[in-house]
């Protein structure tokens, strides 16, 4: 079958199911919950609230062979180029021993010597000019910053090392509010830039040197390929850690990026967390396509684009301590798939990258669920939790938990005119007051979701749980037949702010060429800052 007529088969489903309600779906099929659930040991991924039936799983499948998903699967784990744009292999799944990586690359090697400083730097072995390290502050942005942060996050109660802080924004507030309450003394900062020139990370480390004063040399490592320029910056060679070309940022967390963390939970808690993702590369190097689970929630988010035409997802994960984990799956989906060229450089011709946003529930459901349920937009949920609560009350999980279904529930089933009314006159509502008020609490429902429900979040499951978004990443951007691992969409603006600088800073003109809108902005930046 070629790609052409794959995606036909894929539009021509959609059309149909476009007017098919989930209602009469399953009235349809009554054994429709058991047969749109798959798992993976205690992991499940519940479709049957998707607007799918077989016939389009069966397309949708057809479509994934006919784009050479396997195929492309099989190239990344024999380290061929695959990121063809930067003429790079694509071995991420390597640092957790899920393909080979070069011979010349000491994996294991680097993995042991940044996991034994975390460990000295927990001991007390390396300590501050005032005592043994108390905080650390990681400084980095993009995959730098949203990788470890957010796994600190959700890992807080194995965090049994020193304090962890993070610092992204070049706006220098970020900085000063994160250490404005630690003793530099007894602070370890890690500057996390892959080349070491990184404009935000470089401008927060030198202010973070100049915070640390006298203990900065003592007191400060780089992760970075750069050897030379952290010496230039003051780091020795013994205190930087380093790793590949063919990790990108977005997924090197699980390299030495990934060294706050492995101070927080330590050796053994890091290697259980590169456990997990190693788990589920097995999984999906070794599943059949129709069992696939990273396979089966990208050919839903392909469903959900491409033959419904709804452009942005929510995530929402019914766990407070997941709170970063949509801000880390925006970057990982939107950097790697919002492109508007093929990996030859010709024009897609589909939709590519839809937008991912959201936030814990259930404080989602008092902001924006207002217009998931009632809004003019189709906007489909992808829910997560876990079926354990981890230090918190039985009796508040099992709130968290009714609420999270109950969404899914009430946003696939809705609730009709007629129900609303009946429930009015059984309340002893007047018919007046029911004609008022029955449009505003009908709930039209046919709105799709996914759930992903595992047993409870420790190191292990958090590592198999990110494994799984980087892989429907990759089967996504191999449908689409985009570049998943370049992001030539983030050099533009910082070539352009490079440009502006010294006219903001020495308040002179602009560049030649700059546009009048900027250029009438620079103006009245003078003013307002005179």
């Amino acid at each position: 079958m070629t790609i052409e007529t794959a995606w036909a088969a894929v539009r021509d489903r959609g059309e149909i199911l476009k007017a098919t309600s989930l209602r009469d779906l399953f009235a349809a099929g009554p054994d429709r919950a058991a047969s749109f659930s798959f798992r993976d040991e205690d992991l499940v991924i519940n479709f049957s609230k998707e607007k799918l039936d077989q016939a389009a799983l069966d397309a949708l499948l057809a479509l994934a062979r006919a784009s050479d998903v396997e195929g492309l699967r099989d190239d990344v784990v024999a380290g061929e180029v695959v990121n063809v744009t930067e003429g790079r292999a694509v071995l991420h799944m390597a640092l957790r021993g899920g393909a080979q990586p070069p011979a010349s690359d000491d994996v294991e090697g680097a993995l042991a010597r940044f996991l034994a400083f975390a460990e000295r730097v927990r001991s007390g072995e390396v300590a501050g000019a005032g005592g043994k390290i108390t905080d650390v502050v990681n400084i980095g942005i993009g995959g730098s910053d949203l990788g470890p942060a957010m796994a600190a996050r959700a890992l807080r109660p194995d965090i049994d090392g020193p304090r962890l802080h993070f610092v992204s924004n070049v706006d220098g507030a970020h900085l000063a509010d994160t250490v404005a309450a630690l003793d530099p003394a007894r602070t370890l900062v890690i500057v996390s830039s892959k080349t070491f020139t990184t404009l935000e990370t470089m401008a927060n480390a030198r202010l973070a040197r100049d915070w640390l004063g006298a203990n900065a040399v003592g007191q400060m490592v780089a992760v970075s390929t750069k050897l030379d320029a952290c010496a230039d910056f003051g780091i020795p060679a013994e205190r930087v850690f380093g790793f590949w070309d063919w990790v990108g940022g977005r997924y090197s967390l699980w390299s030495a990026i990934g060294l706050s963390l492995a101070i927080g939970i330590g050796a053994e808690g890091f290697r259980a967390f590169l456990a997990g993702a190693a788990a589920m590369d097995r999984h999906f190097c070794e599943t059949p396509l129709e069992s696939n689970l990273p396979v089966l929630l990208a050919l839903v988010s392909i469903w959900r684009r491409n033959a419904m035409g709804w452009p942005t997802v929510a995530l929402i994960p019914y766990d407070q301590r997941l709170e970063r984990f949509a801000a880390y799956v925006q970057q990982l989906d939107m950097e790697s798939n919002g492109k508007r060229v093929t990996r030859e450089g010709a024009p897609v011709t589909v939709a590519t990258g839809p937008v991912i946003w959201g936030e814990p529930g259930t404080n989602a459901q008092h902001s924006f669920f207002q217009l998931l349920h009632l809004g003019t937009d189709v906007v489909p949920v992808d829910f997560i939790a876990a079926a354990r609560p981890r230090d918190a009350d039985p009796a508040h999980h099992t709130l968290l938990l009714a609420n999270c279904f109950a969404q899914g529930q009430a946003l696939a089933f809705g609730r009709t005119a007629s129900e609303v009314e009946a429930e009015m006159r059984a309340a002893g509502r007047s018919e007046a007051e029911i004609a008022r008020l029955a449009p505003h609490r009908t709930f039209p429902g046919d709105r799709p979701s996914t759930t992903i429900l595992f047993r409870g979040l420790d190191p292990f499951s958090l590592g198999r749980l990110i494994a799984l978004f980087e892989h429907k990443v990759f089967v996504q951007g191999a449908i689409w037949g985009v570049n998943s691992y370049d992001q030539w969409g983030v050099e533009l603006g910082k070539v352009l702010a490079g440009g502006l600088i010294p006219a903001l800073r020495d308040r002179t003109e602009p560049p030649p060429g700059t546009d009048a809108s900027t250029a009438g902005l620079i103006d009245n930046l003078k003013e307002l800052s005179a």
